[in-house]
């Protein structure tokens, strides 16, 4: 946007970017009567944000730099489709002023600052600079222009280890690393700068003193061009894993009515520095007594919905009124707080192995629908593939109330009732950790997540009386809707019949060495199951989306189930199940790899070949590193050996389950 107060409506907009981010921008402009142009990569085909969009257009391959990232496409997309305004969500070009710029050449106006402000806030090491002469605190640390490891590992000595160091273009913890010791400052420089490059196309790193049990907090700001430039109050995101927020809430349940007017102006203050023109957010870091700026996003950020909770402002909305040329809706005493709101990224990504990414198609994707203070964002739907090649993030799940107590148990029950199957997601890690009593205290910082992992990744529970009846019930109700190709059969009877009874055995796993037999027994009377605990009457009811109301011994509840197959998933009141039939004509067969193979656990790009052939391993080091979905996974030794051969090489793209390496046993 160019600083100007022309009033300049356009009709249609472009929305460079994916996912859910995408989807949220074209409700909001189709709501305000624009129209929508979405753009895509051969990967996201039949992506949800491209059937919502009225028109779209191919950028490309699947690899973000071929796509998604070129920015030629992107501008003659809107060419194209006569979009005259760009919105670049978050992410992708969002923060790229050669972007911005070249669409300001192109004659498009650009939903977002001008170049020069990009250049000023968007760079971590200028927004230092820049802050440092306003007089705004900053955390000690280095963001000069010298970029080699003799530079870098001065100014790390100097204000001594533990460091942060940081891609300067960077965002979502990306190009990020914690470095406690100088032995390991060349190598998470090497990590930081190519994961950096790769997400930003710019390398540029910068260097901060860690900050001992520290809190995230940011501002919300946005400017118009007629010099109005406002805050929307703060939030907390200070749960995070390796830097990357997990849970964020506002208002601060830290500050007091006393901090958060001098956080917010010092966040106006800083975003008044270069009269900023658009959303943007200032970042800080608090270690319990003292805030230091640590650097402004200069886009909208993943967690505007809390504040739009809050406040009542449709943050997108705002965005495109100041594209427009108009003057922001609201001075700063007309903007008031309300209640409070807390979100959860729910993610693609398996905690139960170190958050590994997950991809596939979504065969089940139920959310309990936006009612009762509660909102789903998402970028996903059943049926739709989650690719390799993009942010593992499906939705957001953010919920609002009065109290923050009665927006986590909001959340908590909207986690509950949310079942996506077909991937493998964080919800139950995010249950567990918005119902953690410390976080419900307020007693977190930001390697709390770290920290309690163990606590917040728990083994399954082990299936009782009511899960056992469950997956029986289930079984059958697919087998009478495949029998009778209703939804709704006779067969929810069991089989009865007149005189006589039978009996059926299911013979379930939970896990290595976890057997469950289930003994039905129908025919005339009630059905009923031997669980191994006593004989207990059983029936059941199937509703649409795989809903069962079951009924033990005449108590009923409420079941989520999904069968695929021999697999089986549960939600009940006491948890969520993973259980295998085992089927008597099944023919069960399963292929084990040997744990001598190092494998890909994703499709990705070998970035770092971190061993030699040959070399002696301890349990846990590192062999290779790969790109999966932006972010670097490197793969460990699974126990002391020899690295008996190397079957890839730097650069290689890998598909699932190709064999990268093998160990031999010392």
């Amino acid at each position: 946007m160019q600083r100007s107060k022309m009033v300049r409506r356009f009709r249609a907009l472009l929305i460079a970017n994916r996912g859910e981010i995408a989807c949220r921008v074209i409700r909001t402009a189709r709501a305000m009567g624009l129209r929508t142009v979405a753009v895509y990569s051969e990967a996201d085909r039949g992506a949800m944000h491209v059937a919502l969009a009225d028109e779209a257009v191919l950028l490309g391959p699947a690899r973000a730099r071929d796509s998604y990232l070129n920015i030629e496409r992107v501008i003659e997309a809107a060419r194209r489709t006569g979009a005259e305004a760009i919105h670049p969500g978050y992410g992708f070009l969002s923060e790229n002023a050669e972007f911005a710029q070249a669409c300001a050449a192109a004659g498009i106006v650009f939903v977002g600052p001008t170049a020069d402000m990009m250049l000023a806030m968007g760079s971590k090491s200028g927004s230092k600079a820049l802050m440092e002469k306003a007089g705004v605190p900053l955390v000690p640390g280095y963001h000069g222009e010298a970029q080699d490891d003799a530079t870098l590992l001065r100014a790390a000595e100097k204000i001594s280890f533990p460091v942060l160091v940081k891609a300067s273009a960077g965002g979502g913890g990306r190009g990020m690393r914690v470095v406690q010791a100088a032995a390991e400052l060349a190598a998470a420089i090497a990590s930081a700068k190519r994961e950096a490059k790769a997400a930003f196309g710019d390398d540029r790193l910068l260097i901060e003193k860690y900050v001992d049990n520290p809190r995230h907090i940011e501002v919300q700001v946005i400017g118009d061009s007629h010099g109005n430039l406002v805050s929307l109050f703060e939030r907390e995101c200070t749960l995070q894993r390796r830097h990357q927020k997990v849970i964020e809430e506002a208002p601060s349940p830290t500050l007091d009515a006393r901090q958060r007017e001098a956080v917010c102006a010092a966040a106006r203050k800083a975003a008044g520095a270069v009269n900023y023109v658009g959303a943007g957010t200032i970042e800080f870091v608090s270690d319990g007594k003292e805030v230091f700026f640590i650097e402004m996003n200069t886009r909208l950020q993943v967690e505007h919905p809390v504040t739009e909770l809050i406040t009542g402002v449709d943050l997108v909305e705002w965005q495109l009124r100041v594209a427009f040329g108009e003057r922001l809706p609201l001075t700063q005493d007309q903007i008031t707080m309300n209640g409070h709101a807390i979100e959860a990224r729910l993610y693609a990504e398996n905690p139960a192995r170190n958050f590994m990414p997950s991809v596939g198609t979504i065969s089940t994707w139920c959310t309990p629908g936006e009612v009762n203070g509660l909102r789903i964002d998402a970028g996903y739907r059943a049926g739709d593939t989650v690719s390799p090649h993009y942010d593992a993030m499906l939705a957001k799940v953010i919920a609002w109330a009065p109290t923050r107590q009665g927006a986590i148990d909001r959340l908590n029950r909207g986690l509950e009732e949310t079942d996506v199957r077909g991937i493998v997601t964080n919800i139950p890690f995010l249950s567990a950790l918005v119902t953690h009593p410390a976080v419900r205290a307020n007693r977190i910082d930001t390697g709390f997540i770290e920290r309690e992992l163990k606590t917040l990744t728990p083994a399954q529970a082990a299936a009782g009386d009511l899960e056992l009846g469950a997956a029986v019930a289930a079984i059958l109700a697919e087998e009478a809707k495949a029998a009778s190709g209703e939804e709704h059969s006779p067969w929810q009877t069991f089989g009865w019949m007149p005189v006589g009874r039978r009996q059926r055995v299911f013979v379930f796993r939970s896990g290595p060495g976890s057997e469950h037999k289930v003994t039905l027994h129908y025919g005339n009377g009630p059905a009923t199951v031997s669980t191994g605990s006593g004989e207990i009457a059983l029936a059941w009811f199937a509703s649409s989306g795989g809903v069962l109301d079951v009924t033990l011994d005449g108590v009923k509840s409420r079941a989520a189930a999904v069968v695929e197959g021999h697999e089986l998933y549960l939600r009940t009141h006491n948890g969520r199940f993973e259980l295998h039939w085992v089927d008597p004509f099944g023919g069960e067969t399963e292929e084990q790899t040997g744990e001598d193979k190092i494998v890909a656990p994703l499709p990705g790009t070998v970035v770092a070949l971190l061993a030699e052939e040959g070399a002696t391993l301890e349990k846990g080091a590192p062999i290779l590193t790969l790109e999966v979905m932006k972010m670097e996974q490197t793969l460990r030794a699974p126990f002391a050996g020899v690295l008996k051969v190397i079957k890839c090489k730097v650069g290689d793209i890998v598909q699932e389950g190709v064999e990268l390496a093998e160990v031999e046993p010392a």
